[in-house]
């Protein structure tokens, strides 16, 4: 393994626990590729991407372009046998993945050809979904579409969110490598093409899926919705004319007589509020313009003279 070059390709902390994976099961790893350094947080801070991180901390070399289609000749010059993948972030060009003899292959979250596309995890949550996989597949012209060699299942917990999902599946994705990887190189691995009659886009949480509406959504779907972007973006309600985001929250399948988005009170260090079919417990919540806060603390400031108050 240590004498087959691999050009990894990712950016974020999941992608970052593969080539942690890589690195640690002797591949040798000459290069990455990663997203630039984007601002963060209310004082824009420019910081590196996880994947970047942890490459420098292990003095492999880190490629950032804008723009990857423009840099074909410098990523190959490092002339990799393989090239890895795993929630890069941008398409890469049939120049880059067709250069390695080997191959490239990606590290997929869902269970293709469902969920294909940049939020498969925040989807399957969403949708509430009970099971997922993570594919070994290759790389191909179309997002997604290539040939699956290795599939590890995975159930999904009913009251999971995206974020602890995210944290889970690093897990069966780390078990690709350390089994499955060394199978593909020596070639004894066959991949099953996927079916395209049974293909389901994953595209990224655009900002008006944030929005959650009690009125509209049933106790399902709305807790769901709310687990499927935590811990981010964090979805919001309106009340009262402001945002609120919640922050972490359970359903009780209890059946309240109040209309939808009432809020009930508040009990062991929950606000409740009513659904469609259930109640919603809001153990930490946001609201506009201020820090993230727990509902005790919510309830002994403005919270208390909100009860009976109604979100969109």
């Amino acid at each position: 393994m240590d004498s087959i070059r691999v050009l990894f390709f990712g950016t974020t902390d999941f992608s970052a626990s593969v080539l942690s994976t890589l690195v640690a099961e002797g591949w040798n790893v000459v290069a990455v590729v990663s997203q630039p350094d984007r601002p963060v947080g209310r004082k824009h801070i420019l910081q590196a991407p996880p994947v970047k991180q942890f490459a420098l901390e292990h003095g492999i070399t880190v490629l950032q372009p804008d723009k990857l289609s423009s840099q074909v000749q410098e990523v190959c010059s490092y002339k990799p046998d393989l090239i890895v993948s795993c929630a890069y972030g941008q398409y890469i060009p049939s120049s880059i993945f067709s250069y390695p003899h080997l191959g490239s292959l990606n590290i997929h979250p869902s269970a293709l050809p469902k969920y294909r596309g940049g939020a498969p995890i925040q989807r399957a949550v969403m949708n509430g979904d009970r099971r997922t996989e993570v594919c070994l597949m290759e790389v191909a012209k179309k997002m997604d579409s290539g040939a699956v060699y290795a599939r590890i299942p995975y159930e999904i917990d009913p009251d999971i969110t995206s974020g602890e999902l995210f944290e889970a599946l690093k897990t069966p994705a780390k078990q690709l490598i350390t089994k499955y990887l060394p199978l593909y190189v020596k070639g004894e691995l066959q991949g099953e093409a996927q079916n395209e009659a049974d293909v389901v886009y994953a595209p990224n949480i655009a900002r008006e899926e944030e929005l959650v509406l009690f009125s509209k959504e049933d106790g399902d779907q709305l807790y769901n919705h709310l687990r499927g972007l935590l811990e981010a973006p964090m979805g919001y309600g309106i009340l009262n004319g402001k945002r609120v985001k919640f922050a972490r929250v359970r359903k009780e399948q209890t059946e309240s007589k109040e209309l939808p988005g009432t809020i009930l009170g508040f009990e062991q260090h929950a606000m409740r509020i009513a659904m469609n079919r259930g109640v919603l417990l809001v153990y930490e919540l946001q609201m506009e313009g201020k820090s993230r806060m727990s509902a005790d603390a919510f309830y002994n400031g403005a919270g208390r003279q909100l009860i009976g108050s109604r979100f969109e």
